[in-house]
């Protein structure tokens, strides 16, 4: 099964306060205490994913409002807290919806959840966000976030990095939930990523409908990367491009890695004489875009307990599509 979602399509996270006013002839307000709504209990009969199930037993609210009710961590299985929506339920296990229960939804800022599982959280980054702080930083990260989330329904969860995305590269990463995971799939990544894929708003215009870019990459000791003059001194980086459309001043890519090489795409950009707009560490001149034009726009990968193959893929960037529009014809 291939499971296509689009980040932009997920529901947002958040409540809204409703005030019921009646306003009596004479103006003044009369305010009519509502009754707090008791927790519900269902028995799981035979075996079902959590949202289904609340599907059937929630009766009067819309799909939405009820993957609202499971993200603000008001439904339990067997007294613990999931929010997962697929989340396998098993027969004899007691489900619980307590809409009165404070909402338990940690604010996330720069970046949304577009799936989660036992083993796996998908995400959109925005640009601008750091992954994962370094030593050096403490500041607000995609990582430290992830981690007051999954910390919601157990202090003791965690959540492990697999791979990362630059501060200012925007699109779809993903963490692990468990050490075991990580482990897994930074071992067999090159079998299990099927597909990863970027789309790059790069200076000028590129005359060559697609190419692939192979060098050995190394670091200076301010922390730049390049690609060495020499044959084998280094890692080895290889990048696909093809052209997507174009004008005199800017270009946009669809670019597939090979390899997963620090700012390997960057560098290739610019080996090819069109740096990636707005990146002036690789010799880019513009600054009109606003930010990195770098955007991670496909994740496949086969699912590392499930053997199921996920597809996850986010819109090009507006912004991209704007500044590399062709010129009109008359």
């Amino acid at each position: 099964m291939n499971t296509r979602r689009n980040p932009k399509e997920t529901a947002k996270r958040g409540t809204r306060s409703h005030s019921n006013s009646h306003s009596k002839p004479n103006g003044k307000l009369n305010h009519k205490a509502k009754a707090p709504a008791a927790p519900k209990s269902f028995t799981v009969n035979e075996p079902s994913e959590l949202l289904p199930f609340l599907l059937i037993h929630i009766t009067g609210r819309g799909r939405n409002a009820i993957k609202s009710i499971l993200s603000r961590g008001q439904v339990a299985v067997n007294g613990k807290v999931i929010t997962q929506h697929n989340f396998q339920l098993h027969p004899g296990q007691t489900v619980t919806i307590d809409q009165e229960k404070p909402v338990q939804v940690a604010e996330t800022i720069g970046l949304t959840i577009v799936h989660e599982d036992d083993d796996l959280i998908i995400i959109q980054k925005d640009a601008g966000l750091l992954s994962i702080a370094t030593a050096e930083e403490n500041e607000l990260t995609a990582y430290r976030q992830l981690m007051e989330h999954v910390r919601i329904s157990n202090p003791k969860n965690r959540i492990f990095v697999v791979h990362r995305l630059d501060r200012d590269t925007s699109g779809v990463m993903m963490f692990a939930k468990s050490e075991r995971i990580q482990q897994a799939l930074q071992t067999t990544w090159k079998d299990t990523v099927k597909e990863r894929s970027y789309v790059a708003l790069v200076e000028g215009a590129v005359k060559r409908p697609e190419g692939t870019v192979s060098s050995w990459l190394k670091e200076t000791s301010t922390l730049k990367m390049y690609s060495s003059p020499h044959e084998g001194d280094g890692l080895h980086a290889i990048t696909h491009y093809k052209l997507i459309q174009a004008n005199r001043h800017f270009s946009l890519l669809e670019v597939k890695l090979e390899t997963g090489r620090k700012n390997q795409i960057r560098v290739h950009m610019a080996d090819i004489g069109h740096p990636i707009a707005g990146d002036k560490k690789y010799g880019a001149e513009t600054k009109t875009v606003g930010r990195l034009g770098l955007h991670a726009r496909v994740l496949s990968f086969i699912h590392p307990t499930t053997g199921e193959l996920m597809t996850f893929e986010s819109p090009i960037p507006k912004t991209f599509l704007k500044y590399t529009a062709p010129a009109p014809t008359n």
